[in-house]
């Protein structure tokens, strides 16, 4: 029964094998995310702003919008996290032993990939509308930050959307019900449903060796004393 999975994963209690889970396509591409997010915040948090000369506040290069490198900032930290997390859900997954709680975690990961995606669409319009628009030579000295976080959150949809495809296959995969229900069967209670037989079987002789008699009703028929009384 090795061979049997349930979303994904086979029977709790294996031996967690490192460079298997690098290699599964889910692991690769939220690596992949992750490190598009860091790209995506440090572009935007470290080359995101500028001042004119005569000026002291800083103005976000993308048309003077602050929404935009809020946006940008905020959409990177979160979904550098969610990887994370994700990460570490895809180790503790093949620990799952309930199936229910496994289908779970796989609509979740269906449902917030494909959210991540959606809002990465969001913030690639957003920051290429608002790019497109900007004026002035001040803004286009960090073009080349500018652009790396509007390619990177272009890439983050294909990602996002990736692990929300896979996830989705594991949810069809659905639960071995042989392997995870009617197979197994608690050891004490089955030996405390066992019916109860004698050591020595059911006939058993007498201590005297030599070939007892078993109890019968042919042995009480009257002849030894006993007399039945009639009310």
């Amino acid at each position: 029964m090795e061979g049997m999975q349930a979303y994904g994963a086979g029977k709790a209690g294996g031996a967690f094998d490192p460079v298997t889970f690098l290699q599964q396509p889910q692991t690769i591409l939220r690596i992949v995310s992750w490190l598009f997010s860091i790209v995506i915040f440090g572009c935007i948090a470290n080359e995101g702003y500028i001042n004119q000369a005569k000026e002291e506040e800083e103005y976000c290069i993308f048309n003077r919008n602050q929404n935009a490198c809020n946006y940008g900032v905020f959409m990177g930290s979160m979904a550098f996290l969610c990887c994370v997390g994700f990460l570490a859900l895809d180790i503790y997954f093949p620990q799952i032993s309930s199936v229910k709680d496994r289908k779970k975690a796989v609509l979740a990961d269906i449902g917030l990939s494909a959210f991540w995606s959606f809002m990465w669409f969001v913030g690639f319009c957003f920051l290429a509308n608002q790019w497109q628009v900007s004026e002035g030579n001040q803004f286009k000295e960090r073009g080349d930050a500018a652009r790396a976080a509007i390619t990177f959150s272009f890439f983050s949809i294909f990602t996002w959307a990736g692990q929300s495809f896979l996830a989705f296959q594991r949810y069809k995969l659905g639960a071995d019900s042989a392997l995870f229900s009617q197979d197994y069967t608690d050891p004490s209670q089955d030996a405390a449903g066992a019916p109860y037989t004698s050591f020595g079987g059911d006939d058993l002789e007498s201590p005297g060796g030599g070939g007892g008699q078993t109890n019968s009703d042919g042995a009480f028929d009257g002849s030894g004393g006993y007399q039945r009384q009639e009310y």
